[in-house]
């Protein structure tokens, strides 16, 4: 058996990935060891560390060389030959650099929100609910994200397990949920949906639930537990705890069991449950449409469980999660309330500011999958100016439904999301809320580091953190008692 130094030294390296950094950078930890079992135990870890981050490069080889032959494949069936445009890099550092400089972003034209397809200006709810709307709904359809097949198969909920446990201090029953996809016509494919549902057992009624999009059990190793008491803490409460606090239910939903987030997984999943194992049409969805139809099957579980209040259900996600999370609530409108996290290009940000990551990153074949295959030809045939959409009618397809947009610090996050380019997403989506009789954003001018723009059905946050919701859960919680009255 093991010291308890070397099993303290074993969780703490592990978690940290750090394992070879302490046997190079401090000699002091040998003259800790107390015994032969110690040393040899570590010989036994560093040895299985090698194995393992081996047969990862291998398994990662792997999935990059299918990702690559999947898009080259789609290149095919879209006619095009010729290479995409290489997309910047997140390195300031790099020759081939992104954008980082305010004022080196190119003026551009936005396409209209309230101005439809044949040049008429939409000037009434009824007009934009429809003319404009599913004009919009169309376009991001076929050029973005991809449409649903007719004959997706049905879901059925089961209960895995179900279990009374405490949050922090607050009481919870746990309920972990399957969703067993119809594979009858394909059997080849199985899809089971994860779903974790926290109610709080004080609730005297139907609670409201926080959706989102993670992780229930973390890849990144275990997560530090919250502290004793957070009387002297610099940070806030974890997500779960806060909402608990409000008497508000948490689920989370993993995207990965509803479809591979890698073109290699095209071909499985729902996707290619769908299709029968076979390569997915240009038009056909991607993995951010197929986890927002995901959302959409949960939604349908909340609306059968009595103990949760269905119209007010929220969605939250961060970064891809956070894209995934502004696609489930634009394309269902069941969902009451959105929080976007550093959703970035390809979600709350502008695709037309040269800033940051842009198109031609997203249409790579590290991240194609997202989107549909025409998405492709904006990075290759066409150009991003050829886009019919962009992120501020994204935003608006969520009106009158009360959004919040949150990013990290500059300073701490980087720039890469371009928080700028998210918060001009909702200015230009403003006048479909106020059409509709709503408020939007307040200003148009961007706001100083920690600033709370909360006052209308639009709000915008950029936290003094990294790429994280979690400083502004406070915020978000307080902005939605005006909606949820509680």
């Amino acid at each position: 058996m093991t010291s308890p130094w070397f099993r303290g030294f074993f969780i703490g390296t592990v978690n940290e990935y750090n394992i070879p950094r302490y046997f190079t950078q401090n000699l002091q930890i040998m003259r800790n060891i107390r015994s032969i079992f110690d040393v040899f135990a570590i010989l036994f870890l560093l040895i299985s560390f090698s194995a393992e981050a081996q047969d990862y490069k291998a398994y990662q080889d792997s999935i990059n060389k299918l990702n690559y032959q999947n898009f080259v494949q789609m290149k095919k069936q879209l006619g095009i030959t010729a290479e995409n445009r290489p997309g910047p890099s997140g390195n300031p550092a790099s020759e081939n650099s992104a954008n980082f400089d305010e004022s080196k972003v190119k003026s551009y034209d936005l396409p209209e929100v309230l101005v439809s397809d044949k040049g008429k200006k939409i000037t009434t709810a009824e007009e934009w609910w429809e003319i404009r709307r599913p004009e919009i709904v169309e376009d991001f359809e076929n050029s973005v994200y991809g449409r649903l097949p007719e004959n997706i198969p049905s879901v059925t909920w089961n209960i895995v397990s179900e279990k009374d446990t405490t949050v922090y201090s607050y009481p919870v029953t746990e309920i972990l949920l399957e969703g067993f996809v119809d594979n009858s016509a394909y059997p080849e494919i199985e899809v089971k949906i994860e779903l974790l549902v926290g109610i709080p057992k004080r609730a005297k009624e139907a609670v409201p639930m926080v959706m989102e999009f993670g992780f229930i059990n973390s890849p990144f190793g275990r997560s530090a537990s919250e502290p004793g008491s957070y009387f002297a803490s610099a940070y806030e409460p974890k997500w779960k705890q806060q909402v608990l606090s409000q008497n508000i239910g948490y689920a989370i939903l993993v995207p990965n069991s509803i479809q591979a987030d890698n073109g290699a997984g095209l071909t499985s999943g729902i996707i290619g449950l769908v299709n029968n194992g076979k390569p997915r049409k240009p038009e056909q969805w991607g993995a951010l449409r197929a986890w927002g139809w995901g959302a959409s099957r949960a939604m349908d579980y909340f609306e059968t469980n009595p103990k949760i209040d269905e119209n007010r259900i929220a969605v939250e996600g961060v970064s891809r999660y956070g894209k995934a999370a502004i696609v489930s609530m634009a394309f269902d409108e069941r969902i009451s309330l959105g929080f976007f996290g550093s959703a970035g290009a390809g979600g709350t940000s502008l695709l037309r500011r040269n800033f940051g990551e842009q198109i031609e990153n997203l249409a790579s074949s590290g991240e194609y999958h997202w989107f549909c295959g025409n998405f492709i030809k904006y990075a290759s045939a066409l150009e991003t100016e050829d886009l019919p959409v962009d992120a501020h009618q994204l935003v608006a397809l969520c009106a009158p439904r009360p959004v919040f947009i949150s990013s990290g610090s500059h300073l701490v996050e980087g720039q890469w999301v371009d928080a700028k380019g998210m918060f001009l997403a909702g200015v230009h989506a403003t006048p479909v809320y106020e059409l509709l009789g709503r408020t939007g954003l307040e200003t148009s001018e961007f706001p100083k580091l920690g600033t709370a723009l909360t006052d209308g059905e639009i709000a915008f946050r950029q936290h003094a953190g990294g790429h994280s919701t979690g400083p502004n859960w406070s915020t978000w919680i307080a902005w939605a008692s005006r909606y949820w009255n509680f």
